[in-house]
């Protein structure tokens, strides 16, 4: 029979609340006190449920994962499982687990995030970005939960988040290519109204216009950071020459499915046309030719997370936004 803190209490002499005092580590409790409680514990091999040590301590040690959006990431996207694994293991180390929130649908009773935030007790929310934000993202935002969000904007009272720098991440592309005296520049950017994806457009355009490289309407297009997305979007720019000298994919992903278009259209990748994606995910380094790209650091991404969400929880905000440098990685494409 599951043992109760009450009966630990009645078997030790005590009230439940020295009990509790006592497996939280409290001050102020007599040694000998202390000892006969323990006796108590070991010789039955009592552990507090879930319930009751959160009600003790007013700490859960859950961190809630929220992949927001109503066209949300998938699980197994290789830029943000890198990211996710990063923030576990920083945050794990930490002693806090993590509880998956679903947004396939919402019942009445605790449908929104911040209702199941509270019904948890969780310490704090991890945010990841998707598209088509709900309100009930911003509602847990401005509200008492501590929350770190990856690639989307934060301004709440307890909140921060953090992106690579992703105005940079375009601007480095277009200098390389200026550098080595290439001027027909193609782009396949991400959705329109993202964060992330209006951040890179900003940056090609912008920077194209500060080298003078004139932007050709139909060499920029766009889809939704996945391989057939930019398959598409290289066939509309093959569709009729001139071709590019080389295209810039918002994704290493759009631009794998890129490469796939430019050899379907018979002409030779990092020859006729060079490519460079974004994100430096693992298939990049196994690709035919292997892809040219801007790394994002993702180790760090995630580690960085997990450290502005502990400071919150901590009473310590240090910051609201935090960007992460890029890195060109120039390889075979």
């Amino acid at each position: 029979m599951k043992l109760t803190i009450r009966e630990i209490a009645k078997m030790a002499g005590v009230s439940p609340a020295t009990v509790s005092k006592i497996m939280n580590n409290y001050q102020g409790i007599s040694s000998a006190t202390r000892d006969k409680v323990m006796n108590v514990i070991q010789s039955t091999g009592y552990q507090p449920t879930f319930s009751a040590k959160s009600l003790a301590t007013k700490k859960s040690n859950l961190i809630g994962l929220i992949y927001a959006g109503n066209v949300s990431v998938d699980l197994n996207n290789p830029f943000f499982n890198e990211v996710i694994n990063s923030f576990k293991k920083t945050i794990g180390s930490m002693g806090y687990d993590i509880l998956i929130f679903s947004n396939e649908h919402f019942n009445t009773e605790l449908g929104d995030y911040l209702s199941r935030a509270r019904h948890y007790q969780v310490d704090g929310c991890l945010i990841i970005s998707g598209e088509e934000i709900e309100s009930v993202v911003y509602e847990l935002d401005q509200s008492e939960i501590p929350c770190v969000g990856v690639d989307i904007a934060l301004k709440g009272p307890n909140s921060s988040y953090v992106l690579t720098d992703n105005y940079k991440v375009s601007a480095n592309v277009i200098e390389y290519l200026y550098l080595n005296s290439i001027r027909d520049i193609a782009y396949i950017g991400g959705f329109k109204g993202n964060l992330v994806a209006d951040m890179r457009t900003d940056g090609f355009l912008k920077t194209m216009n500060q080298f003078s490289i004139p932007v050709v309407e139909d060499w920029v297009q766009f889809g939704d950071f996945y391989e057939k997305s930019g398959y598409e979007a290289m066939k509309k720019i093959l569709a009729k020459k001139p071709y590019p000298k080389a295209v810039f994919a918002a994704s290493d992903m759009m631009a794998l499915g890129a490469m796939e278009a430019i050899r379907e259209h018979g002409l030779r990748i990092g020859e006729d046309i060079r490519v460079i994606g974004c994100d430096d995910i693992e298939a990049c380094r196994y690709s035919d030719p292997k892809l040219s790209t801007v790394k994002q650091d993702k180790e760090k991404l995630g580690k960085l997370a997990a450290y502005l969400l502990l400071d919150i929880i901590n009473g310590n905000p240090e910051s609201k936004k935090v960007l992460v440098d890029p890195e060109l990685i120039i390889r075979q494409s």
